[in-house]
């Protein structure tokens, strides 16, 4: 027994180049078996890439939401509503003193009249404003702060002073809802990484449970290495490999339904986009989604392969 437990293959080998062999041999052997049952495999990855394509994709659907409104950040503006009782000529002042302002970038204004002509164009309502005895819009004028003024508080400073002003009847701040974007993305962003880390729990469980059963299924062959010699580092390291094929054909399936989706989506988007006037399209995956995909599946893999042979292994033992 003692000779036996010498042989290769049941120590430790020194030599890095046998242990690289014995490692691709083991790998290779691990994959082979696996091809042999195609549908179970095929259904365990199929449900490893699931899992990890909801988190991944939600993540980068954020990413891009984020990105989108970090663009409309930087052109902040404040609408300035005149009063009714301001004519043409004074609005004209209005715009000139708030031009001069050194927070002010640019001041352009709409009077009712242009207004009006604005809103028969895009409301449809053309002829309803017909019957319309006076004009209900008022004079507009449209503010761009300064680059230095681009900061949600600062901008609500500066229309809360041009609320001052006598013939401005409303200061209204264009960026409220784009904040209110921003902390609904932030939410989304944080109940994903809750999903993330749910779903990586539910990959190592399919793993553990997967491997648990091949271990069930091989427990006679493992009892016969056993008696021969064979150490626990030896019998574990087939079924290490075998989680990390399950993990890395996880990630292959999860990088496929991700590009899929993004393909999918991207003529919708576009189209989208381009009735806002915008050029936005969607961005393919960035370092982090694709890093937690091909780096995360094979390591949920083998970390969930570790603990279902660290816990199972222990309890073959040879009669």
């Amino acid at each position: 027994m003692a000779r036996r437990a010498r042989q290769p293959g049941f120590r430790r080998n020194r030599n890095p180049v046998t242990w690289l062999l014995r490692h691709a041999q083991m790998s290779l052997a691990s994959l082979g078996r696996l091809s042999r049952s195609p549908v179970s495999t095929l259904m365990t990855a199929a449900v490893i890439g699931i899992a990890l394509a909801l988190p991944s994709g939600l993540h980068l659907l954020v990413d891009n939401v984020r990105q989108l409104s970090s663009s409309w950040d930087g052109s902040a503006s404040i609408s300035l509503f005149l009063a009714d009782a301001v004519s043409d000529e004074q609005a004209a002042t209005v715009r000139e003193q708030v031009a001069r302002r050194p927070d002010v970038a640019e001041a352009q204004l709409i009077s009712r009249s242009a207004a009006l002509d604005e809103f028969r164009r895009l409301s449809g309502f053309g002829q309803a404003i017909e019957l319309l005895d006076h004009n209900p819009l008022p004079a507009v004028v449209l503010v761009r702060p300064a680059p230095t003024v681009q900061d949600a508080d600062a901008v609500g400073r500066m229309a809360a002073e041009l609320q001052n002003y006598r013939e401005i009847e409303l200061a209204q701040v264009d960026l409220q809802w784009v904040e209110r974007l921003g902390a609904i993305t932030g939410a989304i962003e944080r109940a994903v990484l809750i999903l993330a880390v749910l779903l990586a729990g539910a990959v190592l469980l399919i793993v553990g449970n997967t491997v648990r059963l091949e271990i069930q299924n091989r427990h006679s062959e493992i009892e016969i290495v056993k008696l021969v010699g064979g150490t626990d580092a030896f019998i574990r390291r087939p079924f290490l490999y075998e989680g990390l094929w399950y993990g890395l054909l996880g990630a292959a399936i999860a990088l496929t339904l991700v590009l899929t989706a993004l393909y999918l989506l991207d003529g919708p988007v576009e189209r989208l986009a381009g009735l806002y006037q915008s050029t936005f399209s969607l961005d393919v995956l960035d370092p982090i989604s694709l890093f937690g995909m091909l780096i995360g599946g094979p390591a949920l893999g083998l970390a969930g392969a570790w603990l279902a042979v660290g816990r199972h292994l222990a309890q073959v033992q040879p009669e």
